[in-house]
């Protein structure tokens, strides 16, 4: 059996960074949730911060670079998503969005995907509902319906794998694993229409 492919994009900035860690505890949460079903998984980890000047390069191109492209298949082949940015003035970062700008905008169709962010204050969280979630919408992935955000204080109460940061990362990585196992493998045929219920069934929490 082929391992499942898990890839997680993380817009950090710094380094270290608190977005990157969050971006490794999902991304290993899933692996594990996957592990338990019987699923192998592999993880990828994209770090849009050493990619900044080639994701420029592209919006103003058009083509992706070879530094970029690598990380743009790695993307658009995986099984599941995991989307992790820092919050600035209540919204993703502009690196998130211009590296999502730069991909087809069919590629992340019915992808499992997984949001979550990070920032200063635990008043930035609700970007995820106003800002992520409807840029995925718009891509036509599929959210799971745990979404993580994490404030400076949940890594001071939780952050070292128990309280209730550590909780919603388990809970979310658990929807991204089932989402990804019901997923069939290999693109859908040419024309395939999900049935309405389906996809309603894929977002309702277990």
């Amino acid at each position: 059996m082929d391992p499942l492919r898990v890839v997680a994009v993380s817009a950090g900035l710094g380094t270290p960074s608190s977005t990157r860690l969050l971006a490794d505890r999902l991304a290993a949460a899933t692996r594990e949730h996957l592990t338990e079903g019987g699923r192998p998984a592999e993880v990828t980890v994209v770090e849009l911060r050493d990619l900044a000047t080639d994701i420029a390069g592209a919006m103003v191109t058009g083509f992706p670079g070879a530094r970029l492209r690598p990380a743009i298949e790695a993307v658009t082949g995986a099984d599941g998503l995991i989307a992790v940015t820092p919050i600035f003035s209540a919204s993703y970062s502009g690196l998130f969005k211009s590296f999502f700008d730069v991909i087809d905008n069919t590629a992340l169709a019915g992808r499992p995907v997984l949001i979550a962010a990070t920032g200063g204050t635990a008043r930035h969280s609700l970007a995820l509902e106003h800002a992520l979630r409807p840029l995925f919408t718009y891509l036509r992935a599929i959210t799971v319906p745990t979404a993580v955000y994490a404030a400076p204080e949940d890594w001071s109460s939780g952050g070292d794998g128990t309280g209730d940061l550590a909780a919603r990362i388990g809970r979310a990585a658990g929807e991204l694993a089932a989402l990804m196992g019901d997923r069939p493998s290999g693109p859908p045929p040419e024309g395939a229409v999900v049935p309405f219920a389906e996809q309603l069934a894929a977002l309702r929490p277990e």
